[in-house]
């Protein structure tokens, strides 16, 4: 077990060293000049060559293409994304709060998601074709059919306007997850549910279930070991589920005025801020890596039968 998990780890720097690169070169595609973007942020009333050269020369631009790269992926790898082309600031001290902020949001909607998904459906898969498990799975493609963003404001207009339930924006205190954490988990509580109920519906026929009602055993104990094998389809799904939820966060963030990075990645695309938007990028690219990694973990974890050949 312990040797999958190295092996497993090392797979990840050539990938990780794959995705850093294409970051930096989909980023250094724009046809905008980096240094022209930094000297108008500064608000230089006249920008001649001279001055570009020279601010070239001080952000290392004028280095090949590969050394620039290879200075940058040092940088990131001591958490060093230089600095912002706005504000002049160190870009980890504008992505760092933002992180925090926006993994704060994702952990405790990840939290929500999971035990409603694995909740309904168990009790879908239960009550297959009855009234509850049909009126359940229309509701949740209702819901998942509205845009995040018009379901957000009309959670606004209602809960915080109409009736001055909990803040329309910001996060000041715990009431202002409320509304944020709502929009976030009815779209994806709607997807992952019905896969719980699919796994749970096709171990319900698997041969072990009729086995042990013959045998006796309590209805929990065998509803418990089916639930048990059918997380092992439903963990890939819930731990790719955690970076896609903490990069689509964007819509969400800027709706209820989120200091995360999803707003703060709106605001470095507006601003040409290439520094920033690179760390984001990056961010996101290695939080899917390490979570499709951890979700071969926990499967084999859960599944004997995948340690046979190890």
């Amino acid at each position: 077990m312990g040797r999958y998990i190295v092996k497993r780890l090392l797979a990840m720097i050539p990938l990780l060293v794959v995705i850093s690169f294409l970051t930096f070169v989909f980023i250094n595609l724009s046809p905008l000049d980096p240094a022209e973007t930094v000297l108008k942020a500064q608000g230089v009333p006249s920008i001649t060559d001279e001055l570009l050269a020279q601010t070239k020369e001080e952000l290392g631009l004028n280095k090949p293409f590969i050394l620039q790269y290879a200075d940058w992926l040092g940088s990131s790898m001591r958490f060093d994304f230089g600095q912002s082309y706005v504000t002049g600031q160190p870009v980890s001290e504008l992505i760092g709060p933002a992180f925090v902020n926006t993994f704060k949001l994702t952990v405790i909607s990840s939290i929500v998601i999971v035990a409603l998904s694995i909740f309904l459906g168990v009790v879908c898969a239960l009550n297959e074709g009855k009234v509850l498990d049909k009126a359940t799975r229309s509701f949740s493609f209702l819901l998942i059919g509205m845009p995040s963003y018009w379901l957000a404001a009309l959670m606004i207009w209602y809960f915080s306007v109409k009736l001055d339930l909990v803040p329309t924006s910001g996060m000041d205190s715990f009431k202002s997850y409320i509304l944020p954490v709502a929009a976030i988990t009815v779209g994806y509580t709607g997807i992952y549910f019905r896969t719980v109920r699919s796994s749970m519906l096709s171990n319900l026929n698997e041969g072990y279930v009729l086995y042990g009602r013959a045998s006796g055993l309590p209805e929990k104990k065998i509803t418990l070991h089916i639930l048990r094998n059918s997380m092992q389809v439903a963990i890939s799904i819930f731990c790719m589920g955690i970076p896609t939820i903490l990069g689509g966060a964007v819509v969400i963030e800027n709706v209820f005025a989120w200091p995360g990075l999803g707003s703060l990645s709106v605001k470095s695309i507006l601003n040409r801020d290439f520094p920033v938007i690179q760390a984001y990028v990056l961010i996101l690219a290695v939080a899917f890596v390490l979570f499709n990694t951890l979700s071969d973990v926990l499967n084999m974890v859960l599944n004997p039968k995948l340690r046979k050949g190890m």
